[in-house]
């Protein structure tokens, strides 16, 4: 190889680490909330701010479009993507189907470890409400209910349970956000599910109580969403 040649290669893969770079602070942002909904991505602000030129941050983004999380819009430019409501209706009515069912099938095989393990998330979800952090709190969310729906024995039903939450991963806003008087709720809500568990309640009880749960933030989510969209007009 000539040194032209092996220049020309040395380059290549540093554009394409910095790419990798950009691409994920760019995407943490959007996860964390930094840039919002609407945020309009400027490429040369985005670059200094990383300390990189613009080719790597421009990569990042159409990476980030093809994902979803960014849109392009005329006379705009980029932009970051809000929450597509239709997909988040249809993603959220089938997780709160396929979850109540997986969370019922797990229950008697959930032992007092679980629960235990469950409590102590939940009470950090808890402590989480006084300095609210919509992020964290969606995390310990998915985290309590994995304890919840992981021993289920039916593979086929655990499949589309999980491909629910990277869906609304990929629709990557914490709903929390937007409705976050829903978050007290739900920790009551989740205490009150544990309770059922420990008491070996009624298969049918349990996958009534998990699903009214999720279809809950759903219905708060609408509400708010709908009070937006009249608010506008």
């Amino acid at each position: 190889m000539t040194d032209t040649a092996a220049a020309g290669t040395r380059t290549a893969t540093q554009t394409a680490s910095k790419s990798e770079q950009a691409y994920a602070a760019v995407k943490a942002r959007i996860v964390d909330g930094s840039y919002s909904p609407g945020y309009r991505l400027v490429l040369a602000k985005i670059a200094e701010d990383l300390g990189v030129s613009v080719v790597p941050v421009r990569e990042a983004i159409r990476r980030l479009e093809a994902e979803g999380l960014v849109k392009f819009e005329r006379n705009v430019g980029a932009t970051v993507s809000g929450i597509d409501p239709t997909e988040y209706l249809y993603t959220m009515q089938t997780l709160s189907i396929v979850e109540g069912a997986a969370t019922a099938l797990s229950a008697p095989l959930i032992g007092g470890p679980d629960i235990a393990r469950a409590r102590a998330v939940n009470a950090e979800m808890r402590a989480c409400l006084q300095h609210f952090d919509p992020v964290r709190f969606t995390r310990l969310n998915q985290d309590f209910h994995s304890i919840l729906f992981e021993h289920c024995p039916n593979p086929h039903i655990l499949d589309l349970v999980h491909r629910g939450w990277n869906r609304l991963a990929s629709l990557r806003s914490s709903t929390f956000r937007f409705v976050p008087r829903r978050a007290h709720e739900s920790v009551d809500e989740h205490e009150a599910l544990l309770r059922l568990i420990e008491a070996a309640a009624d298969a049918d009880e349990i996958e009534k109580a998990a699903r009214l749960h999720r279809s809950a933030t759903l219905d708060a989510y609408l509400a708010q969403n709908n009070a937006g969209s009249h608010n506008a007009h």
